[in-house]
């Protein structure tokens, strides 16, 4: 058995639910506190045990190469200046020579083509796939727990979290059978099931461990919902000759994809973080209070 060595990251997304501010910038390197949306999901992947990080990248996003390169004029001046603990912060950041790997998705054909277009730099062994927009907050993440469950059991793993009942139609969903290991078989997968069908209420939250027979299935695989390549379908089609596991990730999960999810996980982080937590709890009370007194 193979292990995850390598990780897949889709990138090239044209963000247009932050506009005009990824007018010029890249949805993923928009910060949460003081670090790009992209760093936490790179964290947790190397966490994990990733050693080769694989970009799915589009027009406009070579900021996103640049923000994973060495920079030898701000080191210097960081040097030269005493910067010790900023300069030590970023290059703990900075992934080794080789380590990183960009391609292109010419063409925006939805998520499941987009892992199709790093086929080439997979190859023939099983690989992380992690959406950007969805950052974790838990004291072990989210990935670690995966890569440990694939090694147990060898096959795909997926993983999931609770959701309001009412809210599943919102996701995809996963049906859950007997428990393996740290995780449970997956009985079916359906995305964004009609109100009260959903098999469960654990949906698909982001992070993913697959098999490389899922490229040839990509390949071929007609476009479903959205006029996409839909990567859901072209699981369906693997489970019928592969295991695909659920591990329950017990953390919280930002969706930095939608606005709404980018505010929440910028005060959570900012709640979180020793240096400035206190601050950022005093500014809600205060803002609340402000609140409280308008609607009076």
């Amino acid at each position: 058995m193979k292990k995850v060595r390598k990780a897949v990251f889709p990138v090239a997304g044209l963000g247009t639910r932050f506009l005009p501010a990824t007018k010029a910038i890249p949805k993923e390197m928009l910060t949460v506190v003081d670090k790009p949306v992209i760093q936490y999901v790179v964290d947790e992947a190397r966490e994990a045990g990733i050693e080769h990080f694989i970009f799915v990248t589009g027009r406009n996003k070579a900021v996103i190469e640049d923000h994973f390169d060495v920079q030898f004029e701000l080191y210097n001046t960081l040097a030269q200046r005493g910067k010790n603990s900023e300069l030590a912060r970023l290059q703990q950041m900075q992934p080794g020579p080789g380590q990183t790997s960009f391609t292109r998705q010419q063409v925006p054909l939805g998520l499941g083509h987009a892992v199709w277009c790093a086929r080439e730099l997979v190859g023939d062994e099983p690989f992380a796939l992690l959406l950007p927009d969805m950052i974790m907050q838990s004291e072990r993440s989210c990935m670690k727990g995966m890569v440990e469950l694939h090694a147990a059991t060898g096959s795909n793993i997926i993983g999931v979290q609770e959701c309001d009942p009412a809210d599943a139609h919102k996701y995809g969903i996963v049906g859950r059978g007997a428990a393996v290991h740290t995780g449970f078989e997956i009985t079916g997968m359906v995305e964004k099931p009609k109100a009260g069908t959903a098999p469960s209420n654990l949906y698909i939250n982001g992070r993913y461990i697959l098999q490389p027979e899922i490229f040839a299935i990509l390949e071929h695989q007609e476009r479903g919902a959205g006029n996409e390549i839909q990567l859901t379908d072209a699981m369906l089609k693997l489970q019928r000759e592969q295991a695909f596991h659920g591990f329950h990730y017990r953390g919280e999960t930002y969706d930095c994809g939608s606005p709404e999810g980018f505010i929440e996980a910028n005060i959570a982080f900012g709640l979180a973080r020793a240096d400035v937590g206190t601050h950022v709890a005093a500014v809600i009370e205060k803002l609340r209070l402000r609140a409280s007194s308008a609607a009076a």
